[in-house]
């Protein structure tokens, strides 16, 4: 019989490299990708462009443009095979040039069949757009992740199936064929996991937070136990054990990384799942509480709505109204 304990991080089940927190907080997050349309243009053109409550994506099929942000001190330059996407906060211009005054997007005549709208005269650009909806979870738990624009260029390891991704959406927008609505939703989902995958090569580019605490391989093991198993007692000591560091370089490592101590990360992840559930069914808070860690319903609800500023309850009747 082994003397380890069961909790050891280096042989419990819960630290399968198999367990994957990126899936599980896209799943958290309700993050639903569509797909809204797009747009060809030639000679002069700009389009003034808003994410809302929305991850906002574009990508340059055909072609090269400039993005002109607010405030931004330099416009960036597209190329074709590129895509951006920004975290909907502020609005942004696509356009051949600087300076040109931009249309807005109701302001372009679309085609119903195609949803693809025409800029200036002729097809040298031809840009696909959509959007992640992040509405049912208020967008913060993969907004505060990212970076205000991410820019993953045609030469990325990502690249090649982005590539494949646009032509099957493209084929898709053109085709008309039955559940082309349906298949295009997906595609763009699919496109939007690849760029996250792409920001997880560049880490030093993100915000502190989740996303970036998964790029670090250092970290990540104690990540997919806490993932895994949000309802067990984590400890300071196991998590720095499963990541084979000592408990003060775990701690500094995993703050300067996530934004947060370890454990108050735990805390929070346990919150995004109870919110999930109450957005999604209608499991009892004393049940809910238990399968997040809490043996008692008032510490739970405490927890929830210092972290969420409103009660359980509320909560739900809220999403439900």
């Amino acid at each position: 019989m082994s003397t380890e304990p069961l909790s050891d991080p280096l042989t419990d089940p819960r630290s399968d490299p198999r367990s994957d927190p990126l899936s599980d907080a896209l799943a958290v997050a309700d993050a639903r990708g569509v797909f809204s349309g797009g747009f060809t243009a030639g000679g002069r053109w700009a389009i003034r462009l808003r994410g809302r409550d929305r991850l906002k994506v574009n990508v340059v099929a055909r072609g090269a443009c400039l993005l002109v942000a607010e405030c931004a001190a330099e416009p960036v330059a597209l190329a074709e095979g590129d895509i951006v996407v920004s975290d909907g906060r502020r609005p942004y211009v696509l356009c051949s040039e600087p300076g040109l005054e931009p249309v807005e997007p109701a302001q372009v005549a679309v085609d119903p069949r195609t949803r693809m709208g025409a800029l200036g005269g002729g097809e040298d650009v031809v840009c696909v757009s959509g959007h992640i909806d992040l509405s049912r979870d208020s967008g913060e738990l993969l907004r505060r992740a990212l970076p205000e624009l991410i820019h993953v260029r045609s030469g990325a390891a990502e690249a090649p199936e982005l590539r494949r991704l646009t032509a099957q959406l493209m084929q898709e927008m053109a085709g008309g064929r039955a559940g082309a609505a349906f298949a295009s939703d997906h595609l763009a989902q699919l496109m939007f996991v690849q760029v996250l995958r792409s920001c997880l090569g560049e880490a030093d580019a993100l915000p502190p937070g989740w996303l970036r605490a998964l790029a670090d391989e250092r970290l990540a093991p104690a990540l997919r136990l806490m993932h895994a198993d949000p309802a067990h007692p984590w400890r300071l000591a196991e998590l720095a054990r499963a990541t084979a560091m000592s408990r003060t370089t775990f701690a500094v490592r995993f703050r300067e990384a996530a934004g947060v101590p370890p454990l108050t990360y735990l805390q929070n992840w346990r919150m995004s799942l109870a919110a999930r559930a109450l957005r999604q069914d209608s499991v009892p808070v004393a049940v809910l509480a238990r399968s997040v860690g809490y043996s008692s319903e008032s510490a739970f609800s405490n927890a929830f709505k210092r972290i969420v500023g409103v009660a359980p309850r509320r909560y739900r009747e809220t999403v439900v109204s």
